[in-house]
């Protein structure tokens, strides 16, 4: 299993350099995150930030680490912009660009103060395909033309395509065992991996425990079959704080299936620059 870290607070530029310590202490993948702005103030002063010019610096100071953020909410992004930046950190980087990707959350000033931009998950959900959708065809590097269900364009060329020919595509997709497959379910098996969540009513309460995610990795290995290729199953949470329990609570998931873990820490009281720093230094899991 490969292990990620979330610059959940701080400056450009502390982002960059959690970035460039990440990979000198043993991570796999440094991720920010993805808002314009959002009701909780807690929030706000990282949430200003571009997360692709934040990836892009941390591009130019690393060679190894996995980048992307958690997540990318696709549905408030123009898909020709976005289909232009991705691909500049993907060449920056030298292919190492990842895109896990969501819906966005409705209480997001990105979506409520723009007149027409979809607030509801139907709506939502339907403009992710479509976006999704334009990218991959952006690929090609062919010209183009698309006509959704939410985005119609004329004709686009990117005669330049990704370093790999492809970005990875890690959606955002509901576990529940109770009533499979749901729609998220659906979206993510067509595309490189998926961040998991189960029902909740907090970010916490949505984390997939090891039970969970053992019962989607089976569920996902049924519906993908015997000769299908790799597939990233990309869990997240906060690590124990000590090192003998953080490496448990990683094998855990690791054994129930999990391709990544990626530490996450929302909390501003304890998720300062500092802390976040310190955090990384101690580097990831030994298992």
């Amino acid at each position: 299993m490969k292990f990620g870290f979330i610059g959940s607070f701080g400056s450009p530029a502390q982002h960059v350099r959690l970035a460039q310590e990440c990979e000198e202490h043993g991570w796999d993948g440094f991720f920010t995150w993805d808002a314009i702005s959002m009701g909780d103030p807690g929030f706000d002063s990282t949430a200003t930030w571009d997360p692709f010019g934040v990836l892009a610096g941390a591009a130019v100071v690393t060679e190894r680490i996995t980048l992307g953020a958690m997540v990318f909410a696709f549905p408030r992004h123009r898909p020709w912009e976005l289909a232009q930046r991705a691909l500049t950190v993907d060449h920056l980087s030298g292919g190492r660009l990842v895109l896990p990707v969501g819906v966005g959350v409705p209480n997001e000033m990105g979506f409520l103060s723009v007149p027409g931009e979809p607030v509801e998950l139907r709506d939502r959900a339907a403009k992710l395909d479509d976006v999704l959708a334009w990218l991959e065809r952006s690929w090609s590097g062919e010209t183009f033309s698309y006509e959704g269900d939410t985005i119609r364009t004329g004709e686009f060329t990117y005669p330049q395509a990704p370093v790999n020919g492809r970005i990875p595509v890690w959606p955002v997709a509901v576990w529940d065992a109770a009533r499979p497959p749901l729609k998220s379910l659906r979206r993510a098996l067509r595309w490189d991996g998926m961040v998991p969540q189960v029902r909740g009513d907090s970010p916490e309460d949505a984390e997939a425990g090891p039970n969970a995610l053992r019962e989607l990795t089976t569920w996902i290995a049924e519906q993908r079959g015997p000769d299908a290729g790799p597939y990233e199953v990309v869990a997240q949470g906060r690590l124990d704080t000590d090192p003998g329990k953080a490496a448990e609570q990683a094998r855990a998931m690791a054994d129930a299936g999990a391709t990544w873990w990626i530490d996450s820490w929302w909390d501003p009281t304890s998720a300062t620059p500092e802390g976040l720093l310190e955090k990384v230094r101690q580097g990831p899991p030994r298992l």
